[in-house]
């Protein structure tokens, strides 16, 4: 398979991309394509893995963060991030429907739908969310650091989805089960 941006071989990089993919397989057990290809710059691989691990120690738990990632990946139709987080999602302990349905931007609990829902709109409108939408995902119990973070971490997940989309990495992750439906 060809890709668009090729993946470094991590046997062979050297310096800082070489320490910051060690640190990757060691944490992982694995080093994605994704970061193999961002470790053509050693500055954007720290600058993800400095931002990703600084959104590990907020408020929002993992699965309300893979559940994002999940709902900005099928938006963004990013084969390779759903194919990641729907892995990820099932390691923080996600069933298959809770991925299909954060897919979707849905959750069964009022307040992590709230939240999905306000992190889709937040990618359809590039940003520019209404009162009402504020004040909606307000009413369903997200404070100001929820809504600071979910903001982080939809703009994280359109960093790797369009990455993905220019870099067209090889797929290393299961692929992603097709939406049984599309809401």
């Amino acid at each position: 398979m060809s890709t668009r941006i090729s993946a470094l071989d991590a046997a062979t990089v050297t310096g800082k991309g070489k320490e910051l993919l060690d640190g990757i397989q060691k944490g992982l057990g694995k080093t994605p394509n994704i970061f193999k290809t961002m470790a053509h710059s050693p500055a954007v691989l720290q600058a993800y893995l400095g931002f990703s691990g600084a959104l590990k120690e907020g408020v929002l738990s993992a699965k309300l963060r893979e559940r994002i990632a999940l709902a900005v990946g099928q938006e963004n139709n990013c084969g390779y991030c759903l194919a990641a987080h729907s892995a990820i999602g099932k390691g923080a302990g996600l069933q298959d429907a809770e991925i299909e349905s954060a897919r979707n931007g849905k959750a069964q609990d009022a307040k992590e739908a709230a939240i999905l829902k306000f992190a889709v709109s937040i990618v359809k409108n590039r940003g520019n969310v209404s009162d009402a939408e504020l004040t909606a995902v307000r009413a369903a119990g997200a404070n100001e650091a929820e809504l600071v973070e979910v903001v982080a971490n939809v703009g994280l997940n359109i960093f790797t989805n369009y990455f993905n989309h220019v870099a067209d990495p090889v797929i290393d992750f299961p692929a992603a089960a097709p939406l049984a439906v599309r809401v």
